[in-house]
């Protein structure tokens, strides 16, 4: 029996161009220690979009690299469910987030999307 339908979790699907990142940065804005996240709604009920981008001032590629992977794994372990249809988000990874258990990324993570302005 496949997996696939076991879950009623849309799965955000990627944010490709940089014209939806621009387009994301002038939604809402929620500030964290970890990672800013910015969030804006499309106005439908398609699968929500997901962006992750690290700053060459987080460190070298190795670090951002590794920065993006946790940030990826946090959402698809726990945040998957927290995030609403139809909304855009983009995660910008601090550098703080390579010294973060993985608990507190998570954590502020799911916090984060849940919250409302």
């Amino acid at each position: 029996m496949s997996k696939r339908g076991a879950s009623a979790v849309q799965i955000p699907r990627s944010l490709k161009k940089r014209a939806e990142f621009l387009a994301v940065r002038n939604g809402e804005k929620r500030r964290g220690r970890l990672f800013l996240l910015e969030v804006l709604g499309r106005g439908d009920a398609t699968a929500p979009r997901l962006g992750l981008t690290v700053t060459k001032k987080s460190g070298n590629a190795v670090q951002r690299n590794r920065i993006r992977r946790r940030l990826r794994e946090a959402v698809r372990v726990c945040a998957a469910a927290d995030m609403a249809p139809g909304h855009d988000y983009v995660i910008v990874g601090r550098q703080e987030l390579l010294a973060a258990r993985f608990d507190e990324i998570k954590a502020e993570l799911s916090a984060r999307l849940r919250r409302k302005r």
